[in-house]
This record gives C-alpha cells, sequence and structure tokens, in this order.
C-alpha cells in the first residue's frame, strides 16, 4: 500500500531535489492589507451564519489582541452593535498585573465592555478532582488552565447565542504550541492565517495608524497595544514563562515556515539559508537548535492543525486539510 504523505509527496526537498529560488524574506506583506483580509473574512462568516455576536478570551497577549481588534472593524464594517462583542479575561496561576491591565486597558480605549473570570478556583477544583496536587507545575496544571478556558468561553457563547474567535496564530499552528482541545479550539480562528512576527506588525500598524491624529480611534488603546508589543510572549500558565526561552525565537519559525513550504528547502538548505539572512544576528548553534525543534513539532503536531476550525487565508499557503497539510500518523520526517 502507498504511503499517504499529503503535501509531502511533491515537496522537492522529501523527492531530494534542490530548492525552488523564490524570495527568503518570510512572509512579505503590507499590515494594512492583512488586516483587512482578517476583517472581510470575519465579516462573511457573520454574515453568512447572521451571527451577531462573538466571544473573545482576552490575555493581553499579541494574539488576542489582533483578534479584538479584528472583531471590532468587522463590527464596524456590518454595522452591529458593538455590544455584541463580548470579551473576558480568566486569570490564573501565571496571570501577571501588565497583561490583565493591558487587556482592561485596551477595552476602554475600543468602548468596549470586558468581564473578569477568574479561573483559579475552580481549576484548583478540578485539579483535586482528578488527583493532581494542584502544586506541581506540570503539563496538566498548565493544560487545565486553558482547557478551563476554553469550556468557559464556548459556555459563554452558548448563553450569548455567538461564536467563540480563535486567536492561536500561524506560527503556534505550525508548531503546535497549543493546548489540544483548550486554546487550539474555537469556532472560527481568525488569526489562524497569520504568523506571530506579523501579527506584531499589523498591531503596531493599527497603533500608528489609529491611535493618533484626526483619524485617532483612541490613544488609551494605542498606548495599551504598545506595551503589548513589548511583553514578552507567554502563555502565562505558570509565572515567569516566556515562549522564546522555551522553543526559540519565533523570528526563526517564521523563517524555516516559509522557506520550508514556499521554497520547500530541507534541514540543510534551511540552516545555510538561514545562516545568510540573518548574518550574526542569530549565531549557528541557535539557528540549529530552533531548527531541530522547528521540524520535530512541525511534523509530529500535524493532529492538531487536521481538526482546527475554520479561519481565513491570508498568505500564499494555509495550514489546513484543504491546503497544506500531511496525515497526522506521518511521524517525525528527517528532510
Amino acid at each position: 500500500m502507498k504511503r499517504e504523505l499529503g503535501s509531502l509527496a511533491t515537496h522537492r526537498a522529501y523527492l531530494g531535489k534542490s530548492p525552488k529560488k523564490g524570495s527568503r524574506v518570510p512572509f512579505p506583506c503590507n499590515p494594512a492589507k492583512v488586516f483587512a483580509t482578517q476583517v472581510k473574512g470575519l465579516a462573511a462568516r457573520l454574515r453568512a451564519i447572521r451571527c451577531r455576536d462573538v466571544v473573545i478570551g482576552l490575555s493581553g497577549g499579541l494574539d488576542s489582541t489582533l483578534a479584538l481588534l479584528v472583531a471590532d472593524a468587522a463590527f464596524a464594517r456590518l454595522k452591529l452593535d458593538k455590544r455584541g462583542i463580548h470579551v473576558y479575561t480568566m486569570p490564573g496561576f501565571g496571570t501577571s498585573t501588565r497583561t490583565k491591565g493591558n487587556a482592561e486597558l485596551l477595552c476602554e480605549g475600543l468602548g468596549l465592555k470586558i468581564e473578569t473570570i477568574s479561573i483559579a478556583k475552580s481549576v484548583r477544583q478540578h485539579l483535586k478532582d482528578i488527583g493532581h496536587d494542584g502544586k506541581t507545575p506540570d503539563i496538566t496544571y498548565e493544560n487545565a488552565q486553558a482547557r478551563m478556558r476554553t469550556m468557559i468561553l464556548m459556555d459563554k457563547a452558548n448563553m450569548t447565542g455567538g461564536i467563540v474567535l480563535g486567536t492561536g496564530d500561524l506560527s503556534e499552528i505550525a508548531l503546535g504550541w497549543s493546548t489540544y482541545n483548550g486554546d487550539h479550539m474555537s469556532m472560527f480562528a481568525v488569526n489562524n492565517g497569520v504568523p506571530k512576527t506579523v501579527i506584531r506588525k499589523v498591531c503596531r500598524w493599527w497603533s500608528d495608524s489609529f491611535g493618533s491624529g484626526k483619524d485617532s480611534a483612541s490613544p488609551l488603546a494605542a498606548r495599551a497595544i504598545l506595551d503589548i508589543i513589548a511583553t514578552p510572549v507567554s502563555p502565562e500558565l505558570v509565572k515567569g514563562q516566556v515562549t522564546e526561552d522555551k522553543i526559540g525565537p519565533y523570528e526563526l519559525h517564521d523563517f524555516f515556515l516559509w522557506n520550508f513550504i514556499m521554497n520547500e528547502m530541507g534541514s540543510k538548505d534551511l540552516q545555510k539559508a538561514a545562516e545568510r539572512f540573518f548574518d550574526g544576528r542569530f549565531d549557528s548553534a541557535e539557528i540549529a537548535k530552533t531548527l531541530a525543534t522547528f521540524m520535530r513539532r512541525f511534523f509530529t503536531q500535524a493532529f492538531k492543525r487536521n481538526c482546527q476550525p475554520d479561519g481565513i487565508k491570508v498568505f500564499p499557503f494555509e495550514l489546513s486539510l484543504y491546503d497544506w497539510w500531511i496525515p497526522s500518523d506521518l511521524g517525525a520526517v528527517r528532510i
């Protein structure tokens, strides 16, 4: 029986061929056009399902910030009442005052109500119920928080008759850097086509474009966004977590993702191309370590991508069963 390979079957590196000669610059874009594509996509979904309410978990991080900005603009495009944007911040064991404060400031600036629902008590009870000591900061301790937040958002969507907007980005989807059936799940994923490095660019563009001057939406929102951009990326499931300390720089991951898919490079070519492209910004050892993480997680975490919610295609490819995909049981592949 022929082994099912999905999109890998025609990948040049897998077939032992040299890479394509396309641009090595990852995800070239106009941030305004990226944002417009997301707004148009969400508006189309809301119109199609005749939905006037959305539910968003706002953490005070980059991804949920952009999801909220997209929702706000989509509601304006459809002339929907902004009271249909239901925003919740759900502090847990690792939530910082900085991120919670920025979430609140962002909503104040946008004229949106935000409700705080602490998950600490309910997660502690859940951990006790399953026999966890509630203190050891292991994977169960972390993922229980992510899944509790998703359950709250799903129930709130039922209460409001709305849909839960997913906030996870393309970089996280490529790496499987999410909790299965936690932040991995939603009813429509507005950021699934946008990598982390571009999300940062779009948020900065929004702040520069709408945060001051005659077209100002709100200086408060812009101030919050600038501090959100400056905040280290973290799921804040344990105090002091910094994502890039664990998996490596997103700049490298997005470079690898673009050139693996678009130029069909294998590991050796990705290493060499990254060393040339970043020209000393990252040393060879860091590039190699991050590349190994990327390749391992890209292949072994496909099962999350293969059952993810619908989203919005922004760049020439997306990671889904409708576009670029590999089977969930393919396992680690060395190319």
